[in-house]
């Protein structure tokens, strides 16, 4: 892995920032659009803040499932906001990481000096997700369509047959890889495989995961973090919905794999599940923040992207959080704590057994052996997507403001937001707290 410098440059500040609830698809079309969704927790964050919508110097926002209706739904979203019709405004696209590499850019953008407030967010309505038709179905339309003469028509209409009527969910096509052609529950039943993960581990993550998610719903911590969503029809959420309080592991141990039958460890109840949901953050230069009199709550230390084969895709934060703490001479145990994506049970313990296995932090990493144990306490302590949903667009965007503001409930000062990527990438960001 090449050393960069980090840490330089102008230093940019985490201000504030907000979610929606994270909505479990329910086999239909959700209440909002992934605009919708966006707008619905921005104008809230919006109107808080002391200065108007429109001194911001940019918007940027990560989504995977653009709707058509929506095209660079950041635009669309900045104008629904009343940021003003001369705010630039971009999406960004980079899988699962997409919520992330919003904040990641803006804050490149405001440490070089390029500007000094940036609204950096992520949605998806994977309800939204579309229907799309055969290649076959396809070319039967299009052979329809170019047909000129009565007869022409007619030989295209026989060639028709019922099977082209049956459409291809586009989220799993969108979550299978091209280039080894696995899907992603595939990655992670590998990841299994290497680290020897049983499904037994992987179950009992997740019942954790839930009860985490749950106690911090009772608690009340989430509720400055989150703005209420309302639909058109009147219905409001006002938190995650996909929790299951009375998760254990006799319920999922009932289940069967999903990708690799019979043997597999991997299934519905260990997995992040499909949800909607957006996430905003206020990213701003030191001289923003004394000119509009803003209170930071966290400074961006450092980031890192990095890439590994697509199919091992979820070992993507080891990746990309052992090169920032090599940069600030760092062990696992200085971070206070961290945010790691729930992408599948089975991926996260594979991360942490890697982490802990000499032949893989001598050979992969370059460490001369095993780099440690990461401490479970200081991990997801509030649940992760395997409770709360992985609405992939907004993942890491949530992930950076969760971890901003668990840290600050709790005292901490230093931690790390981190993520898987399909196509075998990872996305790391070090965080402060001010």
């Amino acid at each position: 892995m090449p050393d960069k410098k980090s840490d330089t440059g102008r230093p940019v500040y985490i201000v504030d920032g907000a979610r929606t609830p994270f909505i479990k698809a329910r086999g239909e079309p959700g209440p909002f659009t992934p605009v919708d969704l966006a707008v619905q927790c921005g104008r809230p964050l919006l109107l808080r803040q002391p200065m108007p919508a429109t001194a911001f110097d940019q918007v940027i926002l990560g989504c995977v499932n653009v709707v058509a209706d929506e095209m660079n739904p950041a635009r669309v979203a900045a104008l629904r906001l009343g940021m003003g019709e001369n705010m630039p405004a971009f999406t960004v696209q980079i899988n699962c990481g997409s919520g992330m590499q919003s904040v990641d850019t803006g804050f490149r953008y405001i440490r070089e000096g390029n500007a000094d407030l940036i609204l950096a967010g992520g949605t998806e309505a994977l309800s939204h997700s579309p229907l799309v038709f055969s290649r076959d179905a396809v070319g039967w339309f299009a052979e329809l369509n170019n047909s000129r003469s009565a007869a022409e028509r007619a030989k295209a209409a026989a060639g028709f047959r019922p099977g082209m009527l049956k459409p291809v969910i586009g989220l799993e096509r969108g979550l299978t890889d091209p280039i080894v052609e696995m899907n992603m529950g595939q990655t992670a039943e590998l990841v299994a495989h290497l680290f020897d993960i049983s499904r037994e581990e992987a179950d009992r993550y997740a019942v954790e995961s839930h009860h985490r998610l749950a106690y911090a719903q009772d608690e009340g911590w989430l509720k400055d973090e989150i703005e209420p969503s309302f639909a058109r029809e009147g219905t409001v959420y006002d938190h995650d919905d996909g929790v299951r309080r009375d998760s254990s592991m006799d319920r999922l141990r009932k289940l069967k794999p999903v990708f690799e039958r019979p043997y597999g460890k991997v299934t519905p109840g260990n997995s992040s599940q499909i949800t909607d949901g957006a996430s905003w953050i206020i990213l701003a230069s030191e001289e923003a923040v004394e000119k509009h009199g803003l209170e930071p709550k966290a400074v961006i230390r450092d980031s890192e992207w990095a890439a590994l084969d697509p199919s091992i895709m979820g070992l993507g934060p080891v990746m990309c959080s052992t090169p920032i703490l090599k940069r600030h001479g760092m062990s696992l145990q200085d971070v206070d704590l961290w945010e790691l994506n729930e992408a599948f049970a089975a991926q996260v313990l594979g991360c942490l057994r890697a982490w802990a296995d000499d032949e893989f932090c001598r050979d992969v990493l370059g460490e001369e052996g095993a780099m440690g144990t990461l401490n479970r306490e200081r991990l997801n302590v509030d649940g992760g997507a395997i409770s709360l949903g992985h609405p992939v667009g907004t993942s890491g965007n949530r992930l950076v403001l969760h971890l901003v503001n668990a840290m600050r409930r709790r005292g901490n000062k230093r931690g790390i937001a981190t993520e898987c990527i399909g196509g075998g990438q990872g996305g790391a960001m070090l965080i402060e707290t001010v």
